[in-house]
């Protein structure tokens, strides 16, 4: 009985050494379960700036809209309005500009914020718009 009992444990204590971690073990399982990034919302200075993504330049209408948009509003996907059409000026009238302004910046229905641009400008999302509604 005394000889079953001392290796009982020793059998614990050999299953109790593999299953502690050195420092460094740890340290690497650490870094590979580690989130791939962080979101810093607009406004939070904890995320080493100002918290709001920057513009990355100037860009027209119609650059942000073959960047951005021309996926959903070339063929009106999920209810998008379609690029040239008059979907545009119903919503417009039935919406006013502003709304429809507001709309682009921070998304509406199926249409995320900014339409994923979110390095874009207020006045950039306003350009594309602009560029996306009947011209003359």
């Amino acid at each position: 009985m005394f000889k079953k009992s001392v290796i009982a444990i020793f059998a614990v204590m050999v299953a109790s050494a593999a299953w502690a971690l050195s420092d460094k073990q740890r340290s690497d399982i650490e870094a590979r379960i580690a989130p791939a990034g962080k979101v810093c919302m607009q406004g939070d200075t904890t995320c080493g700036g100002a918290g709001a993504l920057a513009s990355s330049g100037p860009r027209s209408g119609e650059q942000v809209y073959n960047t951005y948009c021309t996926a959903c509003h070339s063929v009106g996907v999920l209810g998008a309005p379609k690029t040239g059409s008059s979907d545009w000026i119903a919503r417009i009238d039935a919406k006013g500009k502003d709304t429809v302004y507001a709309n682009g910046v921070n998304g509406i229905g199926a249409m995320p914020v900014k339409g994923t641009c979110g390095d874009c400008s207020d006045d950039e999302i306003y350009a594309a718009i602009d560029f996306m509604q009947p011209q003359g």
